[in-house]
């Protein structure tokens, strides 16, 4: 059994091909990304089996802010999961997670891993390493032909849609400039006035639309951008919606953000992609209205959670204390 943070990229194909929990962000496609990018410094680390290759992960570290904030917010975020083969061991999964814990302990105050599959076999290994699961809700919409993919939804929404159509709100795939800065723009206002969080800079989607499987979806009407969708696939397997936004002041007969939604919905049809992946739906036991707005499109609610990792207990209250202090007094 061996542990190494450098990986054939050939066997690394491999294994997203024939892993059940394959996801984009486990690809080498993906790590290249992370590795372009100059705001966050990406990790790989991958556990072998009688020279088989059957465990990787993927993810980045990141902080924000000024550098008391980004002193307290230092993460280790491994999006979509962990890349496993079908028959790793429980010492090969416990060796990828144990090795991995003790290579980022020196530099982040936290790890968290964000499932878009069903780890429920692996839960209990997982936890035997330190990780402990937290409830996190998801929503997966099946995708087939774009006839049953529009059935599917929420008859409102259906109405909403064809509204926007009849007043000439059209979506189109783009790698244009202008076009993504004006997404940028967009999806900024929606981050400063109602998310709340840290956006990654402009250079992320300037770069992801570059990406063989990167996609940046833009909402029109008469040539004004009023919403969108960043979004990246994985071949046969599901589009990701990761990041979306719909102008607050546009007409309400556009709907920008039914449209930007459909639009991802639409691009996973003609890629000829099974699922379409919300990328999250909130916690259970919270009241979350964007929820509310995603479960009208046709999808099942699923709970495949997160495995959060605390490396330095004292740092990881005291950090939560100090981002929520500066959050609210907005430093």
């Amino acid at each position: 059994m061996t542990f190494s943070t450098d990986i054939d990229t050939d066997h690394w194909q491999q294994l997203v091909e024939r892993s059940p929990t394959a996801s984009f962000f486990q690809t080498p496609e993906c790590y290249a990304f992370y590795k372009s990018l100059s705001f966050l410094k990406p990790f790989l680390y991958s556990v072998s089996e009688n020279d088989k290759l059957v465990g990787v992960m993927c993810g980045y570290m990141i902080a924000d802010g000024n550098i008391l904030k980004q002193y307290f917010s230092r993460r280790a975020i491994i999006p979509g999961g962990l890349l496993l083969d079908e028959n790793i061991s429980s010492d090969a999964l416990q060796k990828l997670l144990q090795e991995a814990s003790k290579e980022l302990n020196r530099k982040a105050i936290y790890i968290e891993i964000r499932n878009y599959n069903n780890y429920g076999t692996y839960k209990t290994i997982i936890e035997s390493t330190g990780f402990n699961y937290l409830a996190h809700m998801n929503i997966h919409v099946p995708i087939s032909n774009l006839e049953t993919t529009l059935g599917g939804m929420n008859d409102s929404k259906r109405r909403q849609l064809k509204t926007a159509q009849r007043a000439g709100v059209i979506w189109t795939e783009t790698t244009n400039p202008n076009d993504i800065q004006a997404f940028y723009d967009c999806l900024s206002h929606l981050y400063k006035t109602k998310v709340k969080t840290a956006l990654f800079p402009l250079e992320f989607f300037q770069k992801l639309v570059g990406l063989k499987n990167g996609k940046l979806l833009v909402v029109k009407q008469n040539e004004k951008l009023i919403g969108g969708m960043a979004c990246v696939l994985l071949p046969n397997n599901a589009l990701y919606e990761w990041f979306v936004c719909g102008e607050e002041t546009a007409e309400k007969a556009y709907y920008p953000s039914v449209v930007s939604t459909w639009a991802g919905m639409e691009c996973a049809v003609q890629n000829h992609l099974p699922r379409f992946d919300f990328m999250g739906a909130g916690k259970p036991d919270n009241d979350y209205g964007v929820r509310e707005f995603k479960s009208k499109f046709g999808g099942q609610l699923v709970e495949h959670g997160r495995f959060l990792y605390i490396c330095n207990p004292k740092l990881y209250a005291l950090g939560k204390w100090v981002v929520s202090k500066m959050k609210s007094l907005k430093i």
